[in-house]
């Protein structure tokens, strides 16, 4: 680790207090991961127990490491996860003390379980603070952790002050639910900040690369389409805070988001056409993005998906009115999808028509094709017409453009190749010491599907092409592989409009393109690879990820000469070519053994290494302090990693550091990021305001509001309404996957006191007569499709007097089943493409069409089928809450014994007696004569259904009584009586 900057410094000795209780909220890339880090090295200790909550598996990871570097090795940070073990051994875990992180859900159950001895809890760490709700489970880990310890320290941290400015005073909130009292704000504009990072800055140098005329052309239109599409959006009969409706707003993912939560309580009276113009804003910016990182192949087969997309309802037979994009139908749209198409390639005319126009672009383009055949290794054609390759279409004229980045980065990387050179001549001419660092050359962007596409084309790079087509080798690859695909696109397609079966996933692997031309496909691929190394080697000293300078060779390696081939030769596959011309000269064998293992196994020198690397998050730092790199190249600007690059300066103040700051001029791009920028800056201003407005909350003292709780009224009958002292706590037995939910944290608040049990039946108990299962909505579609619901109905009828269903709601969607609609695992209508084999009748109930059953018809069938089942219709997690306290007002607490051996008993098939038929005792409860009052005695006179029916009139009046018994012997013998099914009299005869 890096030595602590001075504003680091101050942050520590600000939170450092084990007596105080903080919330820090900083910048991104101000290096909050080693705050964090210093602060748990400071307490680290077996007499402490500090906990490390709300933390990703990543960060887990990553913070063990560093705090390793940092000398906190035994035992160091300990993982406590859903492996770790029993019960048991956490808590012996536990009380070894030490540092540990611990998922949020198994701390609740270990807390309520006194699992960790909570008294001795030193300090809780909490990260994400912004994402604390009284919802969240940190909330309710803090309640939890105030209530039997007030000394031990809590401290909360956040580097996304962006997602603490939304409602009404969202700083006090996140403070009241942690129970802070004090909170530090440290943004970039920091007096202390900027004293520290601009003493010594990076020699920054910033490059704005125009777009192409096509790229441009693309861009206005999307650009267009969004601003229409949000027009269309502020018309719209439904009401959005129009402020947030603008175009730098839609740049960012959160945009989606916070329309769609204004929208959720009234998503279900939305219409169609204002649901795809919220979808619309999603595609539109992904397409923007998509310009300028995709390559030009890539970008228009996602045009084409859009419009295959589009026409798709449309050749399904469904409405295309509802829901339909209404951008794709204005003429920006077609310029989006025609430019695409023309960085691509160009439709030419006919041959008798375009004999001249193709000569002309042969005669221009015939160095390209030298290259090209140059670059697979096989000498070109004498014939002129023979330049053409044979894989494209006549019809076609490949343009291939090339973002205009790629360009730009190769020129950086030869400024930076000659930087490089003239600095170690420098070292050797000279009795200077070489300057701290590595000369290892950092490329940063965006994905890693942006890293493998500079990967591809730094290796593939041809030099003796003019700028702008350095990388006409790799587009000619990707367009072979785009061509074949659309090739087996279009056979899969008329295979299946012919009604024959397509080719197999078999046939597909097998295919090559050696087998449609194999004229132009003898060389084999290893050796095709070998060769452009060796010509990137001699280009430039890039490798992909780890690029290399041009080094001696143990030998001068003999080139390949494949003009005096034998055709037969080149028709091998590529391991039968390969053996036979290492066969051929046993020398060269084992020199090419030994120039493979040095490229893709030898060592390199950190001046000869190219590392090409996607953003991460505060992994950067430690990546940057590890390679300690003098250049780094930004493919794509990036606010955080900007900063991360000053706090490395400013911690190595001897290293010389350049950065090459690359951007789009007049982008979305640029925009983007000059928006990102405004938003930090705003958002900490209103943070900085409601702090200094904000009153402290009041922590509420849960210990008095619980002795409160114990009194409560019996009744008005006795004594005049007197208050008698409740001996048991009101309490709720959870089942332990309930914890997933926001549920019990309510509970909790609420007063009651909640007992973690792992429950066989239901997932609630509230009282020993009434078990509750609890279902959000789509969990309720799936629980029907796969008759899950229907079993655990059962088993809660059976054990339980007063089964109930709880169908919940989420707090801010709509409170109705209309929105079941969109559920991806609703059932799917009955296909009736089909016509009936029965000829239609004069009845019309024979052709009459049944759809598949609503959500409304299924749970009437429930009701039916179980009548003692009673069914909650709850809006939201808090009015649950209210209805639990309802229900369990004057009325016994429930045994969580008791409870969690209720069903346990029917996993044991091998005791007699053990477990209970629910469909034997549901056809028992059919006969005549036995009631709900004495079905229970019958159950316990009698062994089966079986039995009952063998006995005489005798034996089951003697159970029964006379009357109930000679009616239930009538219906067994006789087959005469009424079965009372469900409250509705059936007459059997």
């Amino acid at each position: 680790m890096s030595a602590l900057l001075p504003y680091h410094t101050s942050i520590l000795n600000e939170i450092y207090d084990p007596a105080t209780s903080d919330l820090l909220v900083i910048a991104r890339g101000l290096g909050l991961r080693r705050i964090i880090c210093t602060l748990l090295k400071i307490v680290d200790s077996p007499q402490n127990l500090v906990l490390l909550v709300n933390a990703t598996q990543e960060e887990e990871t990553d913070i063990g490491e560093e705090l390793g570097l940092m000398g906190c090795r035994k035992p160091g940070l300990r993982i406590v996860g859903y492996e770790t073990g029993t019960s048991r051994d956490r808590q012996d875990l536990y009380k070894k003390g030490g540092l540990f992180s611990v998922t949020s859900r198994i701390l609740v159950v270990d807390m309520l379980q006194n699992t960790v001895p909570i008294d001795m809890i030193t300090g809780i760490m909490v990260l994400h603070a912004e994402k604390v709700s009284p919802l969240h489970l940190v909330s309710f880990i803090t309640r939890l952790y105030r209530e039997k310890n007030d000394k031990g320290f809590l401290k909360a941290f956040t580097d996304q002050p962006e997602h603490i400015t939304s409602g009404l005073s969202p700083l006090k909130n996140v403070m009241k639910e942690l129970q802070l009292r004090r909170v530090s704000v440290y943004p970039r504009f920091h007096q202390e900040v900027k004293d520290a990072l601009e003493k010594k800055r990076a020699d920054v140098i910033e490059l704005a690369q125009h777009l192409t005329v096509n790229m441009n052309d693309i861009h206005g239109a999307i650009v267009q389409c969004m601003n229409s599409t949000l027009a269309e959006l502020r018309r719209s009969k439904v009401d959005l805070e129009l402020d947030s409706l603008n175009l730098p707003a839609a740049y960012f993912s959160s945009f989606d988001h916070l329309v769609r939560k204004q929208l959720d309580p009234i998503w279900h009276k939305v219409g169609p056409t204002t649901k795809a113009l919220v979808r619309d804003i999603g595609v539109l910016r992904r397409l923007v993005n998509y310009l300028l990182v995709y390559d030009p192949l890539q970008f228009h087969s996602y045009c084409q998906s859009l419009i295959e997309a589009a026409i798709a309802p449309a050749t399904a037979g469904s409405n295309v009115g509802s829901g339909k994009s209404q951008w794709m139908l204005t003429d920006a749209a077609n310029i989006i999808f025609q430019a695409a198409k023309a960085r691509c390639f160009v439709d030419v005319l006919p041959d008798s028509q375009a004999t001249s126009v193709m000569a002309g672009i042969e005669s221009e383009d015939e160095e390209g094709w030298d290259a090209v055949y140059q670059s697979e290794g096989r000498p070109a054609p004498s014939n002129k017409p023979g330049r053409r390759p044979k894989w494209i279409p006549k019809e076609m004229e490949p343009v291939l453009e090339e973002l205009p980045k790629w360009s730009l980065l190769a020129e950086i990387l030869e400024e930076v190749e000659g930087e490089i050179v003239r600095m170690e001549s420098t070292v050797f001419s000279k009795p200077v010491e070489e300057p701290p660092g590595t000369n290892i050359t950092l490329v940063m962007c965006s994905s890693t599907a942006t890293c493998t596409l500079l990967n591809d084309f730094l290796s593939l790079k041809d030099d003796k092409r003019p700028k702008g087509e350095w990388g006409r080798r790799m587009m000619l690859k990707k367009l072979r592989s785009w061509l074949w695909w659309e090739k087996r696109q279009k056979e899969r397609m008329d295979a299946e409009a012919s009604g024959k079966k397509g080719a197999s996933g078999h046939d597909l692997g097998e295919m090559r393109w050696r087998s449609e031309n194999p004229e132009d496909e003898g060389l084999s691929e290893a050796l095709k690879k070998k060769d452009r190394e060796r010509a990137a080697q001699k280009a430039s000293r890039r490798r992909g990820f780890n690029c290399t300078r041009e080094t001696p060779a143990p030998g001068d390696i003999p080139q390949l000469n494949f003009d005096g081939l034998d055709p037969e030769l080149l028709a091998l596959n590529d391991e039968e070519l390969e053996l036979n011309l290492i066969g051929n000269n046993p020398d060269m064998s084992t020199l090419e053994f030994t120039t493979e293992f040095d490229a893709h196994y030898g060592l390199l020198l950190p001046a000869q290494t190219l590392l090409i690397r996607a953003y991460s998050d505060d992994t950067d730092d430690r990546m940057l302090d590890e390679i300690k790199p003098r250049f780094i190249v930004m493919f794509e600007p990036c606010m955080e990693f900007v900063r991360r690059v000053e706090v490395y300066k400013c911690s190595n103040p001897g290293l010389p550091v350049r950065v090459y700051h690359m951007v789009y001029a007049n982008s979305i791009e640029e925009h983007k990021y000059l928006a990102g920028i405004r938003r930090e800056k705003d958002a900490f201003e209103r943070l900085i305001k409601e702090r200094g407005s904000m009153l402290l909350p009041i922590l509420e003292d849960r210990h008095s509001s619980e002795s409160d709780a114990i009194i409560k009224t019996i009744s008005t009958r006795i004594a005049g309404g007197r208050r008698e002292l409740n001996k048991v706590s009101s309490q709720v037995i959870v089942d332990m996957r309930e914890f997933r939910s926001t549920l019990p944290s309510l509970l909790h608040a609420s007063q009651l006191l909640v007992v973690p049990a792992t429950l066989t039946i239901g997932d609630y108990i509230l009282t020993p007569e009434i078990c509750v299962e609890r279902k959000s909505l789509s969990d309720l579609v799936s629980s029907f499709n796969s008759g899950r619901l229907y079993t655990q109905c059962e088993l809660m009828s059976v054990h339980y007097k007063t089964p109930v269903l709880l169908i919940e709601f989420e707090e801010d969607k709509a409170f109705s089943l209309e929105i079941v609609s969109d559920l991806k695992s609703y059932a799917k209508p009955i296909n009736n493409r089909y016509p009936p084999k029965k000829k239609p009748t004069g009845n019309p109930a024979e052709h009459t069409t049944y759809n598949s059953p609503t959500i409304q018809s299924k749970i009437a069938l429930l009701v039916l089928s179980f009548p003692r089942l009673r069914i909650i219709w709850s809006s939201s997690p808090y009015a649950t809450t209210d209805i639990f306290n309802d229900l369990k007002r004057d009325r016994a607490e429930p045994d969580p014994v008791k409870a969690i051996s209720m069903g346990a008993e029917d996993e044991n098939a091998g005791e007699v007696g053990a477990g209970i038929n629910a469909t034997a005792e549901e056809l028992l409860r059919t006969f005549p004569g036995i009631t709900e009052k004495n079905v229970k005695h019958v159950m316990s006179k009698v062994r089966n259904v079986r039995e009952l029916c063998e006995m005489n009139l005798l034996q089951i009046q003697g159970v029964l009584g006379a009357e109930p018994g000679k009616s239930c012997y009538d219906f067994l013998h006789k087959g005469e009586g009424v079965v009372q099914r469900h409250g509705a009299p059936t007459v059997n005869k």
